[in-house]
C-alpha cells in the first residue's frame, strides 16, 4: 500500500486562497483522469468541499507522486505552484489513512461532528467508481472511511460537539438567540438546489419560517426541492420556485437568503443588494454558503446587512467548544487504522497464497495422471480415494503455513513475507498477479 493525500483545508490555508483554488465537476473529472494518466499513480480520488481540496493517489514512488500531485492540484486549480505550496500538506500510508478517517467522524471539519462530510466523501468515491480512477485500495480506503464515520456518530457523542454548517451559519445569523424564534414567520430565498441548499432549506422550515422561495438556475431542480418540502406529512411550509432572474425581485421582500451554488462568479454582488435595500425598512440576514463566494463581500458596509460566509464561519467556529466525546472518537479512529493496514498487509498476500494452492492442485492434477498411465486397472472408487488421499496430505501441509504467513502479512513489516513465499515456491509472477487483476476487476467490489 503506497497511499498518498496531497491537499489544503480551512487549516492550512485562508479562505481566499480555497476560494480561489474551487473545483467545479468538470474540473474534478479532469484532474482525476490526468491524475491517473501521471507516471506515479494507479488510482485517483478527489474529495472538494466548501472548505478542503485533497486529492487521493495509489503511488509507487513518494517523491515523485507528492510533485506530480502538488503539480496537478496547481494547474487544475489556477492557482500557480510556487503560491499553492505554502499551504499543502501531505500525507503518506498510515497517516493518510488516519487523516481521511479523522476526515469521515468530522474531526477535520469546520464544525467539529458535522456529518456531511460523510455524503461528500460517499460522493468523492462514487465520482473515482464511475470513472474508472478508483481501484482496490481506494475503494478499501473510502468504504471503511464511511463505515468508520457512521460509526463514530453512532457509539459517541461526537453529535453534540458540532453541528451542520447550515446550522452553524444560522445561529451566527442568530447572533447567539434560539434560531426557531429568530427564524419564526420570516420569508426566506434559497439560492441554488443542490444538497448544501437542500439542506438550507429543510433546516428553515423545521426552525419554522413563513415562506421559502427557491431560486435556481434549472428551474425544474427548484421545483423538485419545493416539492419535497411542501410533501403531505412535511414541515407544512409555504414554499415556491422562482428562475435566477426572479433573485432581485425576491430580494426586496425576503428576510433571509442562503445562497449556495456552483457558480464561478458572484450570484449576488453588492449593488444589486444595495438596490433591493433602498425599498424596504426591514434588515436583511445573508448566509454564503458556497465556495468560491456566491455573495459580495462589500455587502458588509450596508445599513441594516448583516452577512455570514465561509471566512466569518471559519473564524467563529475557532472558538467553539470541544465536547468530551471527541477523544474517544480520536480513540476509534487509532483502532481503524490498525485495523485497515493489517486487514491490507493480509490482502496483499492472499493472491500469492492462492497462487501456492492452484500450484498445488496442479501438481497433484499432473501426479494423479501419471498414475493412471502405471496402473490403468483401478476403477472409480479407488482412483477417486487415492486423489482424496493426496489432495489432503497437500492440503495438511499447506495449512499451517498459509495460515500463519497470513498473520504475518498482518503485522507492520509483514510486507516482505509474499516476496519470500514466491521465491520459496518459485511461483509464477504472473500467475499472482492474475489473481490481483480478477480480484481489482470484481464489478460487485467495493459499489457505493
Amino acid at each position: 500500500m503506497s497511499l498518498l493525500v496531497v491537499g489544503l483545508s480551512h487549516r492550512s490555508a485562508p479562505v481566499s486562497v480555497l476560494e480561489r483554488a474551487s473545483l467545479d465537476p468538470d474540473t474534478q473529472n479532469k484532474l482525476l483522469q490526468d491524475t491517473l494518466a501521471a507516471e506515479p499513480a494507479a488510482e485517483a480520488a478527489v474529495l472538494a468541499t466548501c472548505n478542503r481540496i485533497e486529492l487521493y493517489a495509489d503511488v509507487d514512488k513518494f517523491h515523485a507522486g507528492v510533485a506530480e500531485l502538488s503539480t496537478l492540484l496547481a494547474q487544475h486549480s489556477g492557482v500557480g505552484l510556487e503560491e499553492l505550496t505554502p499551504y499543502l500538506y501531505v500525507h503518506y500510508e498510515d497517516r493518510a489513512v488516519h487523516h481521511l478517517f479523522s476526515v469521515a467522524c468530522g474531526l477535520d471539519s469546520m464544525v467539529v461532528g458535522e456529518g456531511q462530510i460523510l455524503g461528500q466523501i460517499k460522493d468523492a468515491l462514487a465520482r473515482g467508481q464511475e470513472l474508472h480512477t478508483a481501484g482496490r485500495l481506494l475503494n478499501d480506503l473510502f468504504q471503511q472511511a464511511l463505515r468508520v464515520g457512521k460509526r463514530a456518530h453512532s457509539e459517541t457523542g461526537i453529535d453534540r460537539a458540532g453541528q451542520s454548517l447550515v446550522t452553524f451559519g444560522l445561529e451566527q445569523l442568530a447572533a447567539g438567540t434560539d434560531v426557531a424564534g429568530w427564524a419564526e414567520g420570516k420569508r426566506a430565498l434559497v439560492i441554488g438546489a443542490g444538497s448544501m441548499s437542500s439542506l438550507a432549506a429543510a433546516t428553515l422550515a423545521r426552525a419554522g419560517v413563513g415562506e421559502i422561495v427557491v431560486a435556481n438556475r434549472t428551474v425544474e431542480r427548484a421545483e423538485r426541492l419545493v416539492q419535497i418540502l411542501t410533501e403531505p406529512g412535511g414541515t407544512g411550509v409555504v414554499a415556491r420556485a422562482v428562475a435566477m432572474g426572479s433573485v432581485g425581485d425576491e430580494l426586496t421582500r425576503a428576510d433571509v437568503v442562503v445562497s449556495c451554488t456552483g457558480a464561478t462568479g458572484l450570484v449576488l454582488t453588492g449593488v444589486a443588494v444595495e438596490k433591493a435595500m433602498a425599498g424596504r425598512t426591514a434588515p436583511l440576514a445573508l448566509l454564503d454558503l458556497a465556495m468560491p463566494r456566491d455573495i459580495d463581500a462589500a455587502v458588509h458596509r450596508l445599513a441594516d446587512v448583516r452577512l455570514v460566509d465561509i471566512e466569518s464561519l471559519a473564524e467563529a467556529s475557532a472558538d467553539a467548544p470541544m465536547a468530551a466525546d471527541v477523544d474517544q472518537v480520536r480513540g476509534i479512529v487509532a483502532d481503524e487504522v490498525a485495523a485497515f493496514g493489517a486487514a491490507q498487509r493480509a490482502a496483499h498476500i492472499t493472491p500469492t497464497v492462492v497462487a501456492l494452492r492452484t500450484m498445488a492442485a496442479d501438481v497433484v492434477a499432473g501426479e494423479m495422471a501419471r498414475l493412471e498411465g502405471r496402473l490403468p486397472g483401478l476403477d472409480d472408487k479407488q482412483r477417486a480415494e487415492i486423489t482424496q488421499t493426496v489432495r489432503r496430505v497437500v492440503d495438511k501441509l499447506l495449512h499451517a503455513p498459509t495460515v500463519r504467513v497470513k498473520q504475518l502479512a498482518s503485522e507492520p513489516g509483514g510486507a516482505g513475507y509474499a516476496d519470500a513465499l514466491r521465491t520459496l515456491f518459485d511461483l509464477d509472477p504472473e500467475t499472482v498477479a492474475s489473481v490481483s487483476r480478477a480480484d481489482m476487476n470484481d464489478p460487485n467490489r467495493g459499489r457505493v
